[in-house]
């Protein structure tokens, strides 16, 4: 009965996480502890990746001078995104080992060849953001960026790629959520 109880505790606590956590552009005035940052990152690593090559790595800045270069130099001008980085108090460089992810082996590889990477550190971004969310951090993942200015900037390794910067803080304000499609337009059965 108990073993019961804690595991629709631990279903719903997953669940209440993936619905509640929102994509945070408002922070407060206070950085965040680097030691709950390595706790994040620590969860973050268990994301899945192709033949677990676990190829995420994170590059954390909480320093306002590189933000505020990440902001002019590496967000290719786009508005929307200098603000938030004005406002962050933290930003993780989401990157990946090339080379690894779809080319473990030529007789597996698929047609999207190593565009695999992308994937793997798409798990590895949402699996980050969510443990932020539940260690009481908001976030939000940009994609418009410069990914050659970033890795200059935070002097990322040679054999490394920038996939994403993703803003982090203590939120000043939870964002009502935005409307969802209904189930019925985003799922299909198929039978023969």
């Amino acid at each position: 009965m108990e073993s019961n109880l804690k595991e629709e505790q631990r279903m719903s606590d997953v669940l209440k996480a993936m619905e509640e956590r929102r994509s945070i552009r408002k922070f407060k005035n206070e950085k965040v502890d680097r030691e709950l940052m390595k706790e994040i990152v620590d969860i973050a690593k268990w994301a899945p990746s192709w033949v677990n090559y676990q190829i995420a790595r994170y590059t954390l800045v909480d320093d306002e001078e590189i933000i505020k270069e990440i902001a002019h130099e590496g967000v290719n001008g786009f508005v929307y995104n200098i603000d938030t980085l004005k406002n962050a108090k933290g930003v993780a460089v989401l990157s990946f080992v090339k080379g690894k992810s779809g080319t473990y082996d030529e007789k597996y590889i698929t047609s999207k060849g190593n565009t695999w990477e992308i994937f793997d550190a798409g798990i590895a971004c949402q699996t980050f953001c969510l443990a932020a969310h539940a260690k009481g951090v908001g976030t939000c993942i940009m994609g418009v960026i410069d990914d050659k200015s970033i890795a200059k900037i935070v002097n990322l390794p040679e054999e490394e790629t920038v996939a994403a910067l993703i803003v982090y803080g203590y939120e000043d304000g939870h964002p009502a959520p935005s409307k969802r499609k209904n189930v019925d337009e985003i799922m299909r059965f198929y039978d023969r």
